[in-house]
């Protein structure tokens, strides 16, 4: 027998969202809203030096720091999936690499096509692997529209895939929803048929009585 009194025996943790890579932009651009964060500082720094090589040192600098910290599967959403795969992969962790989706293009693609057509090339390269697993990671329901937001929905449902959403995340995200669609975005995603059983809705700050029961439903 072993005696660890100032020890615990527990099971890993599970860091249920996170963009790993990203940890080599932490503290950039800090105290911001949501809004200008991502447009006037995020988006245009990754436009300048995101890359495969930047996804894949970032990985490993999060997953390093995550295994010292008792975290032994994390969820992840970012550009260049299959450079964060590849990391895992050769690291042994378990995780959910998702695939982000926008409406426009980005540093990880140029159009909702691009984006699929990659996101669905991962997932069969990692449909055997038992410790990796690929979802679908429509960014948000204000960048990502009806049709291609359908479009995911159809690929979760034949694919069984996991789709992983940034949700009511802001109040001005429900209020620019209603005025746009007149409706929260709850509401929306319910209509397009991405409230599946496997969705995970990120974030979540902003809810009501009748998003509850939307997600109950």
């Amino acid at each position: 027998m072993v005696d660890l009194d100032d020890h615990i025996l527990m099971p890993g943790l599970v860091n249920a969202h996170g963009h790993a890579a990203m940890s080599l932009l932490r503290g950039y651009a800090d105290d911001q809203a949501l809004e200008p964060w991502l447009e006037e500082h995020i988006w245009p720094v990754e436009n300048r030096f995101l890359g495969e090589q930047f996804v894949a040192d970032g990985t490993k600098l999060a997953m390093a720091e995550m295994i010292q910290t008792g975290t032994t599967c994390f969820a992840d959403m970012y550009f260049f999936a299959d450079s964060a795969a590849e990391q895992v992969r050769a690291c042994g962790m378990r995780s959910q690499i998702g695939f982000t989706v926008f409406d426009f293009p980005t540093a990880g693609g140029k159009d909702p096509d691009d984006y699929i057509h990659q996101g669905l090339q991962l997932r069969d390269t990692y449909k055997d692997n038992d410790l990796i697993k690929i979802a679908c990671a429509p960014h948000a329901p204000y960048t990502v529209g009806d049709e291609t937001l359908r479009r995911i929905a159809t690929y979760a449902n034949e694919l069984d895939m996991a789709v992983h959403i940034h949700c009511h995340e802001t109040a001005k995200e429900i209020s620019d929803s209603v005025h746009l669609y007149s409706c929260r975005p709850m509401q929306r995603l319910d209509d397009l048929g991405i409230l599946l059983p496997q969705t995970q809705l990120v974030h979540m700050t902003q809810i009501d009585k009748d998003d509850i029961r939307l997600i109950q439903g």
